[in-house]
């Protein structure tokens, strides 16, 4: 090579690697971790490599594989850059570009008028968890309060399981996630850390490496989680309360619950231990599937073990009885006393160590108490007229989207989709790609990235407080959350101060006006950990009502509509979706690995691990129903039917089918997703999606073709 083509080689290899920056920011998307993480910035314009912040003690420099890609999702050559408004049918995907003003005036117009025509109500303002910033996430509720909008109970993802823990705990607090460390016994119950959170598994390995801990997983199949764990409890979907009935039953028969503890911090023991005399592992087993060996095995390990740490996840919140069931395991520790421990206890979510005042960023100060609330989980229900939902109010004429993607993961999307086919409706989406959602979009508006905009950002499985600071320009014509509200608020005669406030400024006064340290102060520190002190982590000084007591016997009536239905001692709810001869299957749409609801169904690494839409299934069911490996099935029930693949595997039960979801409609045969199967009907006692208690019939694809012929 000569020196000039040297040195013109050397010049281009420079520029490639170009001027690196390390950054900091917090993952912004819907997981219990919200990992520290350390971004590479190329040139101050592109990112490189995702890192976890190693300083950080709870990631721990670990994070999930998905997110260590990040430049293949912020650099994807489909994101979306410029507004657009439908110029073909809904959902045809036919759009041509216009202007942010144009856009933002359509907009503003299709509200004003569906307002003057039905009333302030007819607008829906419909959003979660596409980001987790507390700023861009919930800064549209600002919008809605301000313009009496209807408001949205938030039912999608937690609110089963926070009920649930608060009917017994009262509080949503729990211990240090890092004491897991400490602990002789780590259960994992409703979930799958290794695909969902994967920082526990570092704190668990830790116990395991260091102490010898166990593991246990409580799953109804054998997930990533459960296929390295010391002993795996595949229960059946729904089951879990009976389970953790019999584990106490078992400590009080054994001599294994902690009468002194029990006598101090709970409400009823006696009461307790009389209605679990009947509900012992012979029980259980009749309920749960699982041999009375296997049982009691866990109960001796459980109650045994006075450093037991019980890390419950989200499986809980997806099932009828979910709050039932959470409150049942939470009761365990209570029952042994292993709140009294270092690496004891049990933890859900922390998030009530953060006492935010929220009222800039929603508007808190001027909600208009009798603007009703829509279930975000019944948005098929919603458009399409359920009286049930609307009430006397009119019915939703205008949508404004951001956050999410309902014709995909919302329940029942046939549902779902009838809705979106009203004529009378006008649908503004503001997203990053063309989802199914967007596709179906009067005017559809390009969104930016996390490391394209300022926000706040609290966890629910640690303690740390960080601010995601703006790190690069978005391409095209993006912009975030925040400046879309802005936009629109001005152009709609909105009042408050947070429209007149950049991102940065609200994230600022909102950590003052909740006591913490100032926006520059967390960004200059990367996070601030507000973990509680021990005592008030355990609830060693009481839980989280006036006398202090854990309950037992809740006061369900005061946390939902339909308390009065509920058990009033922690025991199995008969309410799910059982199997029955015409649906002899327990569906459960257990989260892939590697998406993130849809988030991540774009990037090519994901969809090449995860391979293609698959349905678990016993070899047993298998061999009975004709299905090979690889087969063609069909999933089905009277909301509709989805075609997928066969994998079949003996980490479940006969009789349970698992499809690891959500992938995008389009990957599916006939461009109809998992959802279609699943019911939005509401749980106990307040509402809920139901993702993971749904009966179906399955028939090898030949054999339901043929069915289908007679």
């Amino acid at each position: 090579m000569s020196q000039t083509a040297s040195a013109k080689a050397g010049a281009q290899a420079g520029a490639k690697a170009g001027n690196r920056a390390t950054r900091h920011s917090a993952c912004p998307h819907d997981c219990p971790s919200t990992c520290a993480l350390e971004v590479e910035v190329i040139d101050g314009a592109r990112i490189g490599a995702v890192r976890g912040a190693a300083a950080n003690t709870y990631t721990a420099g670990v994070i999930c594989a998905k997110v260590s890609r990040y430049a293949e999702r912020v650099h994807h050559p489909d994101r979306l850059t410029r507004p657009m408004r439908r110029t073909g049918p809904r959902g045809s995907g036919q759009f041509a570009p216009i202007s942010w003003d144009e856009a933002l005036d359509r907009v503003a117009e299709a509200f004003t008028e569906a307002a003057a025509r039905h009333g302030t109500e007819a607008v829906w303002p419909y959003y979660f968890a596409g980001t987790m910033g507390l700023v861009q996430r919930d800064g549209i509720n600002r919008l809605r309060h301000a313009m009496r909008y209807s408001r949205q109970s938030l039912t999608i993802c937690s609110s089963v399981s926070e009920i649930g823990w608060k009917a017994g705990a009262g509080v949503l607090l729990g211990p240090d996630p890092r004491e897991m460390a400490q602990a002789d016994l780590i259960v994992v119950w409703g979930g799958n850390p290794v695909a969902t959170q994967v920082n526990v598994m570092t704190h668990i390995s830790r116990a395991r490496k260091e102490r010898g801990a166990k593991l246990v997983v409580v799953d109804p199949y054998r997930n990533g989680t459960a296929a390295v764990a010391d002993l795996h409890l595949p229960v059946l979907p729904g089951t879990d309360a009976a389970l953790a009935c019999a584990v106490m039953h078992c400590a009080f028969r054994d001599g294994l619950a902690d009468r002194e503890y029990l006598a101090r911090y709970t409400d009823d023991p006696a009461g307790l231990e009389a209605h679990l005399a009947t509900r012992g592992p012979d029980w259980a087993s009749a309920i749960t599937g699982l041999p009375v060996a296997r049982i009691e095995e866990f109960a001796r390990l459980y109650n045994g073990t006075a450093r037991s740490f019980l890390r419950i996840g989200y499986g809980f919140t997806r099932m009828r009885n979910g709050a039932a069931a959470m409150h049942a395991v939470s009761c365990l520790p209570a029952v042994t006393g292993a709140w009294k421990h270092a690496g004891g206890g049990a933890l859900w979510s922390g998030r009530g160590m953060y006492r935010w005042d929220k009222t800039l960023i929603e508007g808190l100060d001027v909600v208009d108490p009798a603007t009703r609330i829509l279930d975000m989980s019944r948005i098929g229900a919603v458009l399409t007229g359920d009286r049930r939902d609307l009430g006397d109010g009119p019915g939703v004429h205008a949508l404004l989207i951001q956050n999410v993607n309902p014709l995909t993961v919302a329940p029942d999307t046939n549902k779902v989709r009838r809705g979106f086919a009203r004529e009378d409706l006008f649908v503004c989406v503001h997203e990053q790609f063309m989802t199914a959602t967007a596709r179906q979009a009067d005017i559809l508006l390009p969104a930016t990235m996390f490391l394209e905009h300022d926000d706040l950002y609290q966890a629910g499985g640690h303690s740390h407080i960080q601010i995601g600071p703006k790190l690069i320009e978005p391409p095209g014509e993006c912009r975030s959350n925040h400046d879309v509200i802005l936009g629109l608020a001005q152009r709609l005669g909105a009042e408050h101060p947070g429209f007149g406030m950049t991102a940065m400024e609200i994230a600022d006064a909102t950590l003052r006006a909740s006591g913490w340290p100032g926006a520059a102060e967390v960004v200059e520190r990367h996070w601030v950990d507000v973990q509680p002190e021990f005592r008030k982590a355990h609830h060693l000084d009481g839980f989280g009502f006036p006398d202090g007591k854990f309950r037992f016997s809740p006061d369900w009536r005061a946390l939902g509509p339909h308390g009065a239905a509920m058990p009033t001692m922690p025991d199995h709810m008969p309410v799910i979706d059982s199997s029955d001869a015409a649906h002899p299957f327990r569906l459960v749409t257990a989260p892939a690995r590697q998406f993130l609801n849809t988030s991540f169904t774009e990037t090519p690494t994901a969809r090449k691990r995860e391979g293609r839409p698959t349905a678990m299934l016993h070899p047993a069911d298998a061999a009975r129903l004709g299905v090979a490996e690889g087969g063609r099935v069909v999933l089905g029930n009277a909301r509709g039917t989805v075609t997928v693949h066969a994998k079949l595997f003996d980490g479940l039960q006969p009789g349970v089918v698992i499809v690891e979801s959500v992938w995008p409609d389009e990957d599916f045969e006939g461009g109809i997703g998992i959802n279609a199967l699943t019911s939005d009907d509401p749980a106990l006692p307040a509402g809920g999606a139901v993702f993971h208690d749904t009966a179906v019939w399955l028939r090898a694809a030949e054999a339901a073709l043929a069915l289908a012929a007679e």
